[in-house]
């Protein structure tokens, strides 16, 4: 399934919901639903930089496809990677850092989170896209 593809379902899904309360109900059930990070990956390299919760987040190359898992300390915050992870994981560094993250407007998440959070969101995206810029540059040696 290509990123449109999975950012076209998330918007379909978000957009059945009306209420703003269910939207965070559905967020928090997602970062719920995700495999919990193996310990050895809550390292302080991991930490995402910028966000007021702590997001742990690990990357790692197989096929040339990049594959992330991560964690956090808030529940929302935690459904927050989950879809971004949903969207991104599996694919190569290119598509990732070629990417147009269209649902994240389109399912009004940023509007509706606090500035902190939608900092957060965004340190989140930058970790993700510099992961596959390394891999990218590490791939083309």
């Amino acid at each position: 399934m290509t990123i449109n593809e999975k950012q076209d379902e998330i918007i379909e899904e978000f957009t059945e919901l009306d209420d703003w309360m269910d939207r965070y109900q559905l967020l928090i059930d997602l970062g719920n639903e995700q495999e919990p990070l193996n310990e050895k990956y809550k390292t302080e390299s991991n930490l995402i930089d910028g966000c007021q919760s702590r997001v742990w987040l690990q990357c790692d190359e197989v096929d040339g496809k990049l594959i992330f898992q991560a964690e956090s300390d808030a529940l929302i915050v935690k459904g927050i990677i989950a879809l971004l992870i949903k969207v991104l994981s599996g694919h190569t560094p290119d598509e990732i850092l070629n990417a147009d993250l269209y649902f994240i407007p389109q399912i009004g998440l940023k509007e509706h989170l606090s500035p902190t959070r939608s900092n957060g969101l965004l340190a989140m995206v930058k970790q993700i896209r510099m992961y596959a810029l390394a891999y990218k540059t590490k791939m083309q040696k």
